[in-house]
């Protein structure tokens, strides 16, 4: 039984080695750090956030309190008979982990929603690409600014929190107590469902339905990692993760702009809409 585990982590190991190597080839994990740079010099990108701010910061310090408080303590000293001494560290990215999934599912469900659509529908007309963004709202097109732009929406933003993604994640839960390779195994699976999420309002102004954006994604697993892992990483960061949350949306958006720019979305787009007529 011992050798059927190890024979499994370590084909584990090798898949995300794998997969390592091919997300830092496509250079998609960049894009969470361009973010940074393109919301701090684009101040009418500041606008969705500064009007949530209080709110979530207030929630990000509540659920920070209450888990390190309560959680801390119990879990370290559960990871302290799998990791020995680094139980301490690894219970701190565990811990944050969670606060994080719990900060992401209130805030993102209740809070910032409409806000993270405004930021990236709003990068997207910074980068000229307002014909996308008019496929899902109204543009005002006497405003200068880019935010100011932006309309009523026509459809439906983000995906919410799915049942799914939160069972996967206690799912995963257990990697922690491998020493550190389990906790970078769980990063990297954490990133691999981030990453195609941030793309969620891409894959809708392009009008996409399921199968098509499961396709793009299989053929882009390892850019969506990449991308993923930096994005999960930054919001893990104690109350800069709503920060982190936009400036990944600004990110992700640039992404998007990218590949709007190369053409690379767009051949089996038109198969598509041939195939339909």
């Amino acid at each position: 039984m011992s050798n059927k585990i190890k024979e499994t982590l370590q084909e584990e190991v090798e898949r995300v080695k794998v997969l390592t190597e091919e997300a830092a080839r496509s250079g998609a994990y960049l894009y969470p750090l361009k973010g940074m740079v393109f919301f701090a010099t684009h101040r009418s990108l500041w606008r969705p956030l500064m009007a949530r701010l209080v709110p979530t910061m207030s929630l990000s310090a509540g659920v920070l309190a209450f888990m390190f408080i309560f959680t801390y303590l119990p879990q370290a000293a559960v990871l302290s008979l799998f990791n020995g001494p680094l139980a301490a560290l690894s219970t701190v990215f565990l811990t944050l982990s969670e606060s994080s999934t719990i900060i992401n599912l209130l805030s993102r469900n209740f809070l910032i929603e409409e806000a993270l659509v405004d930021t990236f529908d709003g990068t997207l007309v910074a980068m000229d690409k307002t014909h996308i963004v008019a496929e899902g709202r109204q543009i005002n097109a006497g405003r200068h600014d880019a935010v100011g732009k932006l309309g009523k929406l026509v459809k439906k933003p983000f995906e919410k929190f799915t049942p799914t993604a939160i069972i996967r994640y206690f799912m995963y839960l257990p990697l922690n107590f491998i020493p550190v390779v389990g906790t970078a195994i769980f990063l990297t699976l954490q990133g691999r469902r981030a990453g195609p999420t941030s793309h969620t309002r891409y894959f809708q102004l392009k009008g996409w339905n399921s199968s098509r954006r499961d396709e793009w994604v299989r053929e882009h697993q390892a850019a969506y990692t990449g991308f993923g892992v930096v994005a999960v990483l930054l919001e893990l960061v104690p109350f800069a993760s709503i920060l982190f949350a936009f400036t990944n949306t600004v990110g992700a958006a640039l992404w998007a702009a990218d590949l709007e720019g190369s053409g690379t979305t767009a051949p089996k787009l038109k198969e598509q809409a041939a195939s339909a007529e």
